[in-house]
């Protein structure tokens, strides 16, 4: 359990495993959905830590992280994450995101790529528009002013325990309602992405599955048969449907870490 001085941020993480980091093993970087913190993974960070070296992080004004006088964006935080594989001498590291992680993730892995080997994005679109529709009107919705009606729910129980400012719930509200609100489309950026990355979904996730065949389209996926020999796959990139999952429990789900271990190790 420790703390990171990046970018101004004194920035919480942990460390799980006993295993070297190697080039063929590199460090796993786990960073967790919005309102929430690294203790989200507790379920699977066991597993997930068996054969490698995991950090947990909690990102800006979440969980263990106080908050800082800057807008919570995802470009930033992905600055943050950066800075941190940097600090802590692991990168190139592969880095795993859900949901708001999984876009800080995605977001890493375009602006640094010299710190990402290999990408996974859990359950996180490409566009704003690729959630539901009664989704984005529940992000409308989302403000300070929400603090009293979220006292109830999982995501208020761990910032109460964790949070250095419990006060600062309602803060951390409003700067995610911004976020939330702004339009997003990271398409090119994602054509050109070098980094080998895995697409995985719950089969009733938050988007359309229009939406998730598109984002897998943006690799190269989707095109064309594959053919015998698998020459005709997109490369090093992959796409993992979870059966029986939804948005908010993939994050859990002993099926994500077998996708995640298959495809780190291949």
């Amino acid at each position: 359990m420790s703390y990171a001085e990046v970018n101004g941020l004194n920035m919480y993480y942990e460390e799980h495993g006993d295993a070297a980091v190697t080039a063929e093993r590199p460090a796993l970087v786990l960073l967790h959905g919005g309102l929430g913190g690294g203790d989200m993974f507790a379920p699977v960070v066991p597993a997930l830590a068996a054969n490698r070296r995991v950090i947990t992080v909690d990102l800006q004004a979440h969980s263990h992280t106080a908050d800082v006088d800057r807008p919570i964006r995802l470009e930033t935080s992905a600055d943050d994450v950066a800075a941190l594989i940097r600090q802590l001498g692991v990168g190139p590291a592969d880095v795993v995101g859900y949901s708001f992680g999984g876009g800080v993730a995605l977001r890493c892995a375009i602006q640094h790529p010299e710190a990402v080997r290999k990408l996974v994005v859990v359950s996180f679109p490409f566009r704003r528009d690729g959630f539901y529709e009664g989704v984005l009107k529940q992000q409308e919705q989302l403000s300070p002013e929400a603090a009293p009606f979220m006292k109830e729910t999982p995501m208020w129980e761990l910032y109460e325990r964790t949070a250095p400012r419990p006060e600062d719930f309602g803060t951390l509200l409003g700067k995610m309602g911004d976020l939330l609100r702004i339009p997003f489309d990271y398409s090119e950026e994602i054509r050109e992405l070098k980094v080998p990355a895995e697409l995985v979904f719950a089969d009733a996730d938050t988007y359309s599955m229009r939406h998730i065949s598109d984002f897998w389209t943006l690799l190269g996926g989707g095109r064309q048969d594959a053919g015998w020999d698998g020459a005709g796959r997109p490369g090093a990139h992959r796409l993992a449907i979870l059966p029986d999952t939804t948005h908010y429990t993939i994050f859990v789900s002993p099926a994500l870490v077998r996708v995640v271990d298959e495809f780190l190790d291949a």
